[in-house]
């Protein structure tokens, strides 16, 4: 289970970096597409689209690190001595009866 969320993190991770290069660049720092004269999408409606696209992977981005450590908490044992149950005392054999001198059995 946590190798399955693992995953999908991780491809949220790198959905996520991809859709905010793509956005416009508002001070000309790593903007790599959005807003060409040749775009295939309009100005306005490219923006909204990113934006709703970068909201929605932000979401499940935190959601699935929430999850994470969730699943990492339950897997992780006592981390104290005193919360840890104590050990069960060893079963001890009850002592052996001392053996008794039989009589001799009269015919």
């Amino acid at each position: 289970m946590t190798t399955v969320v693992l995953v999908i993190h991780l491809l949220l991770a790198i959905a996520l970096v991809s859709v905010i290069l793509l956005q416009r660049s508002e001070g000309g720092a790593l903007g790599i597409g959005g807003g060409g004269a040749g775009s295939l999408l309009s100005v306005r409606g490219g923006a909204n689209l990113l934006t709703r696209a970068t909201a929605i992977l932000a979401t499940a981005f935190i959601c699935t690190s929430m999850l994470l450590a969730i699943l990492a908490a339950q897997a992780r044992g006592p981390s104290s001595i005193l919360d840890a149950p104590a050990p069960a005392a060893p079963v001890e054999p009850a002592p052996a009866a001392p053996a008794q001198p039989s009589a001799p059995v009269a015919n």
